[in-house]
């Protein structure tokens, strides 16, 4: 995703917060246990802490990039929003709102306006199923059509949107390839004209020559419809590319978040920095501040006291990052650059 594809960031603008500043999107909080290892003789359940605590926004015309190692978290937190699993603890607020409490009935209107892409567009669509059928299931549950024709003509022109033929309406998922078939995933996410959709690693299973067209084109759907994203990937290139904010991920926690430019060009938790110095460069500068991290992410049935960073941390303060959880917080007031560190990078 280089040459092109930063030349087109520049274009696009993508690191300028939209013109549209009021929220759409926010976790206050938000948390997912998942008991593990249930025992007739244990004395409590295991509790595998999938999202702990997280805060997010996401403001409405503009992309959020989530990334972070796998199984941090990211994808649990995106069905979480979208309250396809329920969670422990938290609110979820959907253009002010409060959304956790409401009933399967009260939700379902806000099923309209939160989508979600997934991630393998081989499984995610019914083989059964003609892409008329796939694309206009939204469209018939929800009564958006008048009639058939109507809702036909829906079809082909979400199919047009999405840089594919009228005339596949008629065919099965197999006989397209796997970008096709995300184009058909991203028009079935479209058809019930959502205002947030939930982007979930959307190209990691695509070949690499596809990816980009791929992310193009959310971009210029974006531009067209005005409809926000939070975009999951562990794709740092591409979310950068994309994202007009990005909040990093470690261990169920939102350990770094803000502008793209504050995030990618001035890193200041230790994590994000070996994340960036993980991506191939030819800038020997960059290069040489790369930071190695040692060991793998600890469990998250049983995550380390303090900072859940600190035991691969080359900052840790004993006494310190191994005692007590820092806070999400601006080292800079008013600067929207947040870090939960208690020795962040400020050079």
């Amino acid at each position: 995703m280089s040459g092109s594809t930063e030349e087109r960031h520049e274009t696009t603008g993508a690191t300028a917060a939209p013109a549209r500043p009021r929220t759409l999107v926010a976790t206050e909080g938000l948390g997912k246990y998942f008991p593990v290892g249930s025992s007739l003789f244990a004395r409590s359940q295991k509790l595998l802490r999938a999202v702990d605590g997280v805060s997010l926004r996401v403001r409405r015309g503009e992309t959020v990039g989530l990334v972070g190692e796998s199984g941090c978290g990211k994808s649990t937190l995106g069905r979480l929003i979208l309250r396809l699993i329920e969670p422990t603890f938290g609110r979820v607020v959907y253009d002010g709102r409060d959304i956790v409490p409401l009933s399967a009935g009260d939700m379902r209107p806000l099923r309209r306006k939160m989508q979600i892409i997934f991630q393998d567009p081989y499984s995610s669509l019914n083989p059964r199923m003609t892409v008329r059928d796939i694309v206009g299931e939204a469209i018939q549950i929800h009564k958006l059509a008048a009639t058939k024709n109507d809702e036909e003509e829906m079809v082909a022109g979400l199919l047009r949107k999405v840089g594919l033929r009228p005339d596949a309406m008629g065919r099965y998922p197999h006989e397209f390839s796997g970008g096709q078939r995300q184009r058909i995933g991203i028009a079935r996410a479209l058809a019930v004209q959502p205002e947030f959709i939930v982007c979930d690693e959307p190209i990691s299973a695509l070949d690499v020559s596809i990816q980009a067209q791929i992310v193009n084109l959310l971009m210029d759907l974006q531009d067209e419809l005005g409809v926000a994203f939070l975009f999951i990937s562990h794709d740092l290139r591409v979310v950068r590319h994309i994202s007009h904010r990005v909040a990093v991920m470690y261990l169920g926690k939102i350990v770094e978040q803000g502008g793209v430019e504050q995030v990618y060009g001035a890193p200041q938790h230790p994590y994000t920095r070996a994340l960036l110095g993980a991506v191939p460069t030819p800038d020997p500068e960059k290069k040489r501040l790369r930071i190695v991290l040692e060991g793998d992410a600890p469990s998250a049935i049983e995550p380390p006291t303090g900072c859940p960073f600190h035991p691969r941390c080359p900052r840790m303060i004993a006494n310190t990052c191994d005692r007590e959880v820092p806070t999400l917080a601006e080292q800079e007031l008013g600067s929207g650059h947040k870090v939960a560190c208690w020795n962040p990078h400020m050079e």
